[in-house]
């Protein structure tokens, strides 16, 4: 199979060499595979190349083969066109509200395929290397909003949509995994390693606790009122911390226990094993990365610059558009996977997507923005304020109980679902009561005031 392909398909690779994996290379990276590696695959798309192999010129047939596989090679390849659609509809002014929709939808099928690219260069470099380029470009979209969001200064923003990414990956995506999941078996048992949900749960209790300490220290500290800073330096010590644990959680996932984090793939037979080979060259896998991220930072450029103008064209606040809508979008090829899995009873794929990109973003993304700020100069704290703090922490302890048994039903998913239902109809009507609640404020102040004069 592999020398009948080579003698085929020599113009898939740069130099006319492609890359077929010997058994044992198959097997190790069939076993380094992780479950958002899988749940992006579930959205790609074979390519054809039998019109491209007929290209003689060798530099445009690998160009043409490149392009086929890249953009074409997704089933989410449709919403390709939103992105030179929002580039016009900013350079030619058009409503801010359209230029934000836009970059959101074309920021999807972007975040899928920088997963696609990482797997890809995997191949070349290793399931280690290819571990570590996934942990750290995973959230890569978060990521560049978030930075693009503190150079304007907009650390609110910054704090919601990472915020919102947490709590979509716990009770939206996990929660709508466990109910088609459940629904689609209702005759047999679901059941899942918990072993793996046990370590996620533990590293997203400790990033809890390094965001409970700042808003606890503000309330406890009568100082605190006038001055940020010393919530300002836990924070950022509670980052560094933060950032430590991940690299020793990066170290448990891929080196000693690298077992409990292995997607399995039964029952793929040698389809699965013929599909197992790089498709785009190693050069051409880190040129489309960078291409891919130009695009993904002048997105999330628009996206931060337009949100409060959206926020005001819709009626809709920014804490909502960015817990909200943000993640939603921008994540949907990674949650569309996983719910596929679930269909599949393959849960330990469905929660290691949920878990680990709720992980990802609470221990990694955001103490990374919390030093980038420092850099800056832009005070950025751990504190999310005492509503958004609550809904984190209500997210993942009702996560930890969920998951505490190994089994599954679709009532378990009926209850995250509900508890991202009410998050969300909270920050829905966030601004009307911060408004009402500051009207009270001045109401309650203005009348101490009063008795304070009269006697």
């Amino acid at each position: 199979m592999g020398s009948r392909q080579i003698q085929q398909e020599p113009w898939l690779l740069e130099n006319g060499n492609p890359k077929v994996l010997t058994k044992e290379a198959r097997h190790g990276h069939g076993r380094s595979r992780t479950a958002h590696n899988m749940s992006s695959s579930s959205l790609r798309k074979k390519s054809d190349h039998t019109l491209v192999s007929k290209v003689r010129c060798v530099l445009l047939r690998n160009f043409l083969v490149n392009l086929q596989e890249v953009v074409l090679g997704t089933k989410l390849s449709i919403l390709f066109p939103a992105i030179p659609a929002a580039i016009l509809s900013h350079y030619f002014g058009l409503g801010q509200s359209w230029v934000f929709i836009l970059s959101l939808l074309g920021l999807t099928p972007l975040a899928e395929r920088v997963s696609f690219l990482t797997e890809q260069i995997a191949f070349y470099t290793g399931p280690t290397v290819g571990g570590l380029l996934n942990a750290t470009c995973g959230n890569v979209t978060e990521l560049i909003i978030a930075i693009f969001a503190l150079t304007s200064n907009k650390v609110a923003v910054v704090k919601y949509s990472l915020l919102g990414s947490v709590l979509s990956n716990l009770l939206l995506v996990l929660g709508t995994s466990l109910l088609c999941g459940g629904v689609a078996n209702l005759g047999q048992e679901q059941k899942y390693d918990r072993r793996q949900a046990d370590v996620n749960s533990l590293m997203l209790l400790l990033a809890l606790l390094c965001h409970l300490l700042p808003l606890l220290f503000r309330y406890s500290d009568p100082s605190a009122d006038l001055t940020v800073e010393p919530s300002l330096y836990l924070s950022r010590s509670a980052s560094i911390v933060m950032l430590g644990a991940y690299f020793v959680y990066l170290i448990f996932q891929l080196w000693t226990h690298r077992q409990l984090f292995e997607a399995e793939e039964e029952n793929e037979g040698e389809n699965n094993e013929s599909d197992e080979q790089a498709v785009i060259g190693f050069w051409s896998g880190f040129a489309w990365l960078a291409g891919m991220t130009v695009f993904i930072a002048l997105l999330s450029e628009y996206v931060v610059d337009t949100i409060e103008d959206a926020s005001d064209s819709w009626g809709l606040s920014v804490s909502f558009l960015s817990i909200i809508l943000l993640p939603i979008v921008g994540n949907a090829a990674e949650h569309a996977g996983a719910i596929i899995f679930a269909f599949k009873n393959k849960l330990d794929i469905s929660l290691g997507v949920a878990l680990g990109s709720a992980t990802q973003i609470a221990m990694f993304v955001v103490p990374l923005c919390v030093i980038v700020a420092w850099i800056m100069g832009v005070n950025m704290d751990l504190n999310f304020n005492l509503l958004e703090t609550g809904s984190l922490a209500l997210a993942i302890i009702v996560t930890a109980f969920t998951l505490q048994d190994g089994t599954s039903h679709y009532m378990k998913g009926v209850i995250l679902l509900l508890c991202y239902f009410v998050i969300g109809a909270c920050f829905f009507v966030q601004r009307t009561v911060t408004t009402d609640q500051n009207d009270v404020t001045k109401i309650n102040i203005k009348s101490v005031t009063d008795a304070v004069l009269s006697a």
